[in-house]
């Protein structure tokens, strides 16, 4: 069966129909760039990982990393793959010409590594990391760290971590036991113990630098009272020049359900005299520094998320296309022949809830992108705060639908399959468990909602939440007298539930414990999610309308009306659902809150 690994011409859309990326070329930093070139990079993506990712991708998953007592065992394979994406320019596609980067725009960035994530799953997460430290040290570190540290991550002569869980912790970092003591040199000594450390040990790399979150000695209590490190595993000398280990060992790996490819480590520090670290920024700021690379870690969750339930959308439906089974109920002949599965309703209805969910998520993480570049690229200093706070709002949302719902996809990708979807000469059950991850990583879905609800709502006085609703208002208003406004009309109306439902919480917050009043806020960040993903469709809808006013040939046409009925699934098959969580949320339903321990 052909590998088909995402659908091109859906990216094209998204890119240039839905986002209308080519406008982007009129700011300066995008002059030199066009169609041609942002096509250039998505191509070299897709080579790359054809090339290089495709061939071991079940290699990866059938031969997971081993640590027999002193080094990390990897797959030969997966160097000289991560090498090719580096020595491709898409690891860097984002940076200025000068350091060696493309000057793409985010959006595009991800786009043109969209075929690496859906086939190399979490392998591609030693360079996402990677880039995500270099960022958080280019943004708060000093010029000689940068020096250091960031330029030969870019390089990817060094690669990058971030190490915030510990075993008494986990997503408690006001917990957090990891000591730093500065001595007379002026740098600090390291002491303590972290778990589940993507990317923690390797070879794959000269080095290996570590974003530390410690407290420091007589430091306050609580997350006020910590402080960001850079402890790479092996010293350097002034030149950059690799020297001793650091006092960083290796203590063990963990044995993941799915994206075997990236290790997952337990680290000790300070075994002997304390690991040596560099202070990054002021002493007792190291959380709101490591919030940068959080927030990128969480929208590259939930990208990875959405490219995971899209590849496997993508093989159940040519599955479905070419596997012969039964016959319709309408047909009583037992000597017909048998029909492809994709003529019974109930697999066209799981490829179009597949379709729905990853179409759907995979456009709302294109457009965080979009806000984060123009967060650093718009042209007014209004225009990028703007942009910063739609996306400081969404990126729970963001982080948490596509991995959930992305999730639900390769459920039903397994399930279109039947027998042959869970064993693994079909790829659709990896795809699950690579997926299972993300509603864990970076904080799990109950962690997510309560950013949304409790911190991110009523943040700026309610701004980042106006700002979305007034988004989503602003395309209600596009659809009015057009074809699509019994649409616009539903999500308004779902609109006005979500704003009903928040206000019921805020103003019981005062009378009840934040504990009884909060304790929905899962049910609550679905219903956020499902309202923009609605949006997300709805704006989808709009713009297959535009391409279908123009007269397209017949391969773009069932295209769009694709793109119109899984629009219509989705509004008239999830959107309903919102109604079930406002009830929960807005009556302050206690049956979880109640429930006591013993009764189990």
């Amino acid at each position: 069966m052909e590998d088909k690994v995402l659908n091109q011409r859906d990216i094209d859309f998204m890119l240039y129909e839905l986002f209308d990326v080519e406008s982007l070329n009129s700011r300066t930093r995008y002059a030199d760039h066009s169609r041609e070139t942002f096509n250039a990079a998505i191509d070299t993506g897709r080579a790359v990982a054809f090339k290089h990712f495709l061939p071991i991708r079940s290699k990866i998953d059938a031969r997971e990393p081993t640590f027999d007592g002193e080094r990390v065992q990897l797959i030969p394979e997966i160097k000289p793959a991560l090498d090719a994406v580096f020595e491709s320019g898409l690891a860097t596609s984002t940076l200025d010409y000068e350091s060696g980067g493309m000057q793409l725009p985010m959006v595009v960035a991800n786009a043109a590594q969209s075929y690496l994530s859906a086939i190399a799953s979490t392998t591609l997460g030693y360079i996402t990391l990677t880039g995500a430290n270099a960022n958080l040290i280019e943004a708060h570190g000093t010029e000689e760290q940068i020096k250091k540290w960031v330029v030969p991550m870019r390089e990817g002569r060094f690669m990058g971590t971030m190490a915030m869980t510990e075993p008494g912790a986990g997503s408690g970092l006001a917990d957090i036991t990891t000591s730093a003591t500065r001595d007379e040199c002026g740098v600090y000594r390291i002491f303590g113990n972290k778990i589940f450390i993507s990317g923690g040990d390797h070879d794959l790399s000269e080095n290996i630098v570590h974003l530390v979150l410690a407290r420091i000695k007589v430091a306050p209590k609580g997350v006020k009272g910590i402080s960001l490190f850079i402890v790479p595993k092996y010293l350097v000398d002034e030149s950059g020049k690799v020297k001793e280990k650091n006092d960083v060992s290796l203590a063990g790996l963990f044995h993941k359900m799915g994206g075997k490819g990236h290790t997952s480590t337990a680290l000790s520090f300070g075994e002997g005299n304390g690991a040596i670290g560099y202070l990054v920024g002021e002493e007792n700021k190291g959380l709101s520094y490591m919030f940068h690379m959080m927030n990128e870690a969480r929208i590259i969750v939930g990208t990875n998320a959405a490219l995971t339930a899209l590849t496997g959308f993508q093989y159940s439906l040519s599955y479905a296309r070419e596997r012969p089974q039964g016959r319709l109920l309408s047909n009583k002949d037992p000597d017909s022949s048998a029909i492809n599965i994709i003529e019974h309703p109930d697999v066209r209805r799981m490829l179009l809830a597949q379709k729905a969910y990853s179409e759907g998520a995979y456009a709302l993480c294109l457009y965080g992108s979009l806000l984060a570049d123009n967060e650093k690229t718009a042209e007014s200093e209004a225009e990028r705060k703007y942009a910063k706070n739609l996306l400081d709002f969404l990126t729970p949302i963001i982080k948490s639908w596509p991995s959930e719902y992305g999730l639900k996809a390769n459920h039903l990708a397994i399930q279109v399959l039947g027998g042959h979807g869970y064993i693994n000469e079909h790829p659709v059950e990896m795809f699950y468990r690579d997926n299972r991850l993300n509603p864990i990583h970076e904080g799990t879905t109950g962690i997510q909602s309560l950013d949304l609800l409790c911190r991110k709502v009523p943040s700026g006085g309610f701004s980042g939440y106006k700002a979305i609703i007034a988004e989503i208002e602003l395309t209600i208003d596009d659809v009015k007298n057009t074809q699509l406004e019994p649409f616009g009309e539903q999500l308004s109306s779902a609109l006005s539930i979500l704003q009903t439902t928040t206000s019921s919480v805020y103003s019981a917050k005062d009378d009840l414990s934040p504990d009884l009043v909060f304790s929905n806020s899962v049910s609550y960040l679905e219903m956020f999610g499902h309202i923009v993903i609605a949006w997300m469709w709805l704006r989808q809808g709009i713009a297959a309308n535009q391409g279908m006013s123009g007269n397209p040939h017949d391969l773009d046409m069932k295209f769009y009306l694709g793109k119109i009925q899984a629009m219509k699934f989705f509004f008239r098959s999830e959107l309903p659902k919102i109604h079930h969580w406002s009830k929960l949320v807005s009556d302050i339903d206690s049956t979880s809150y109640d429930m006591r321990d013993s009764w189990f």
